[in-house]
């Protein structure tokens, strides 16, 4: 068996796409739902810590698959037999393409915000709730929001992703 370079970048991106995708499949579609759950009842206080903890401790792992990600479909955008070059839309396959990389900064965007915006504010917010429960609320809302924006872009990409090999 030969693992070219082209095989190894195939795999990464499928590692760092499963990553990616898992985890905010588990924050939307399962941690979320059941902290407004936990939420209404007696315990509700308890679980922020724990979604804080998960938050920060996935946060890493999602750098770096979607530093892996934009690597390694430049890698492959290169050397795919639809590749026309940079400004190449004439084909379904390059208009896939484009639909996936907006969708993909748009990602990218999100997490900019998500870190560098939203996440100062949490920790104003968390020196704070002593005296303003509702804002700390407020972020919360505001990162979950984000975080479900993020999911529905990563469907976008695979969608586009589908379109793009159907080609």
């Amino acid at each position: 068996m030969n693992l070219s370079p082209l095989a190894i970048s195939y795999f990464l991106h499928l590692i760092a796409t499963v990553v990616w995708l898992g985890g905010l499949a588990l924050m939307v579609l399962v941690i979320y739902p059941l902290q407004a759950q936990r939420a209404q009842s007696e315990d509700g206080d308890t679980w922020r810590p724990l979604l804080d903890a998960l938050t920060l401790r996935w946060r890493p792992f999602a750098n770096f698959s979607l530093l892996i990600l934009l690597v390694t479909g430049v890698v492959q955008t290169g050397a795919d037999e639809h590749y026309g070059g940079l400004l190449d839309f004439s084909e379904s396959w390059g208009q896939a393409m484009l639909g996936k990389h907006i969708a993909f900064f748009g990602m990218v965007a999100v997490v900019g915000w998500l870190q560098f915006g939203l996440a100062p504010a949490m920790e104003r917010a968390k020196l704070l709730a002593s005296k303003d429960p509702s804002s700390l609320d407020a972020v919360r809302e505001r990162e979950k929001r984000l975080t479900q924006a993020n999911f529905a872009l990563s469907i976008v990409v695979l969608f586009f992703t589908a379109v793009a090999t159907a080609s």
